[in-house]
């Protein structure tokens, strides 16, 4: 599968359905990946999205290094990898390598540093809006959308298509506990 761009102004939609997210983050040729699950879209021109990571992570650590992240929408094939991804630290994994360790194959990003993690549908490559206050306080931080990606099996036309990719390709929404319930059916409601 080969990402296909999605205009910047659409960026959001990729995040608009509130799925868990893998962020990725490299610095100084060290690279992690985790889970997450409070993230979204704040604003379209530019675009920007906001996504809580916890300061004794090592993905903040690289996050806060760099300047940089990736958000990829992971898929119901891969539910087993990203609780691991939510639930070991970068920190701990053989070789420093967590993509190694958790079996995930990545793409190179096309403007930041991260990688894309492969068995995901939607990329957004964003670099941080510098927000100490909220950052320090909250773990919040936000980024300006510099690229964005999809899966073409997916999305096409600035909309999900989850039924034509089958359900493996749905995307996931963490409940708790290791327990996800994955994207369903869509409808249009009318006025």
């Amino acid at each position: 599968m080969t990402p296909t761009p999605v205009p910047l102004p659409e960026s959001y939609r990729l995040l608009n359905h509130g799925p868990t997210v893998l962020v990725s983050s490299a610095h100084g040729g060290r690279r992690n990946v985790m889970a997450a699950s409070w993230s979204m879209p704040v604003d379209f021109d530019p675009p920007k999205v906001a996504v809580v990571i916890d300061r004794s992570t090592f993905s903040r650590e690289l996050i806060d290094a760099s300047g940089e992240f990736v958000l990829a929408v992971p898929t119901r094939a891969i539910a087993d990898k990203v609780v691991a991804a939510g639930s070991q630290s970068g920190r701990d994994c053989p070789d420093g390598d967590k993509f190694a360790a958790l079996g995930l194959d990545v793409l190179p990003a096309s403007k930041v540093a991260a990688a894309l993690p492969t068995g995901c549908i939607g990329w957004l490559e964003c670099r941080v809006i510098d927000e100490p206050h909220i950052q320090r306080t909250y773990d919040l931080f936000l980024g300006e959308v510099v690229a964005a990606w999809a899966d073409p099996a997916v999305y096409s036309d600035g909309r999900w298509h989850f039924e034509s990719g089958g359900d493996a390709l749905r995307s996931l929404h963490y409940i708790a506990g290791g327990a996800f319930f994955s994207t369903g059916e869509a409808f249009d409601a009318k006025e």
